[in-house]
């Protein structure tokens, strides 16, 4: 089948930990580490609320694609336990195909802990499981090869190989929401996939220490790090075609050569977490794009999706569909 996306990367058991005990600190002098959210060091921290509910990035940018009333699959691995049965469960109620979804014996499937602090804003940690399994098998990239767009987003091991792969196919769309793993590995690791990526997405602390980890890049000077369009000009001259930084509540700006696109953050009277608001964004300007084309107006669609993402519990609950967005 011709799926319009194959999302790849993380599929997981999210539980959200909301909490109103924790400290958040300034940490301006470290550019890629501005805010800390601290406890007591040895103290019994009293939890509000727990919510669990599903996420990683594959899972969350594949329910938004299907709720926009596009064909989707995910390629993800889970394991052969209660969990993976539960995320395929999800998957089946999405709509989205699991004909690529891999279970991977006497491994555990992702589990993914989040504190949730006041604000709404979060904290992950990142139990990879089966998702350190993915692999890209010969019947997988014949399937990719025959779909029209891939959302990529954070890979563990064999990162490396999986990224040569799916960079060796030939007229398919690739939106990338590179992880930390690859972001860590930095610009020389990552130059010739960037030069072949279709939409780059990221956020404000990604950009900095993706464009940080540039050795042309000198000193790191912090005045390019509160500067968007200068982040952007930058990242664009590796390659990519478009390329999007999100903000928070400054909004996002996409640049794609010629014109920089700026759209403000929606303004919520509700936030109750940001868990998810980045898979939102990401794919549904991907999907707004493959259906219009038009960035500004992809733009406002992906900040309605973000905007609804924060006013429900969990990383898929506010996911719009495409009547209520208007694709």
């Amino acid at each position: 089948m011709k799926y319009d996306f194959i999302t790849i990367g993380g599929a997981t058991e999210d539980m959200l930990i909301f909490t109103d005990e924790g400290i958040l600190f300034d940490n301006k002098k470290d550019v890629l580490r501005q805010k800390l959210l601290a406890f007591e060091y040895g103290a019994k921290i009293k939890v509000n609320k727990v919510f669990s509910g599903f996420g990683g990035g594959a899972a969350n940018a594949a329910v938004a694609f299907s709720r926009l009333g596009l064909k989707t699959a995910c390629l993800a691995a889970v394991g052969a336990d209660s969990r993976g049965d539960a995320i395929v469960k999800n998957f089946k109620k999405e709509k989205i195909s699991v004909s690529l979804i891999q279970k991977i014996a006497n491994e555990t499937s992702g589990y993914t802990p989040i504190i949730v602090n006041n604000d709404g804003e979060h904290i992950t940690f990142s139990i990879r499981g089966a998702n350190s399994k993915l692999k890209l098998s010969d019947a997988d990239l014949k399937n990719l090869q025959n779909t029209k767009n891939i959302y990529l987003t954070s890979l563990s091991m064999n990162w490396k190989g999986i990224l040569d792969r799916v960079f060796s196919l030939k007229n398919v769309m690739i939106a990338w929401n590179p992880g930390h793993i690859q972001l860590n590995a930095g610009k020389a690791a990552l130059s010739k996939y960037l030069a072949k990526t279709g939409i780059l997405i990221l956020n404000i602390d990604e950009a900095r220490e993706l464009v940080c980890s540039d050795k042309s890049v000198k000193n790191c000077n912090p005045a390019i790090f509160d500067n968007a369009e200068e982040l952007l000009r930058i990242l664009k001259s590796w390659g990519s075609e478009i390329v999007v930084i999100t903000q928070s509540e400054k909004g996002a700006t996409a640049y794609n050569g010629n014109d920089f696109f700026h759209i403000p953050a929606v303004k919520n009277k509700i936030n109750l977490n940001t868990v998810g608001v980045g898979d939102a964004f990401g794919s549904t300007l991907a999907a707004g794009l493959y259906r219009t084309g038009d960035i500004k107006k992809s733009l406002k669609m992906a900040a309605l999706n973000a905007s609804s993402v924060v006013k429900k519990y969990g990383a898929q609950s506010g996911l719009m569909t495409k009547k209520q967005i208007g694709l």
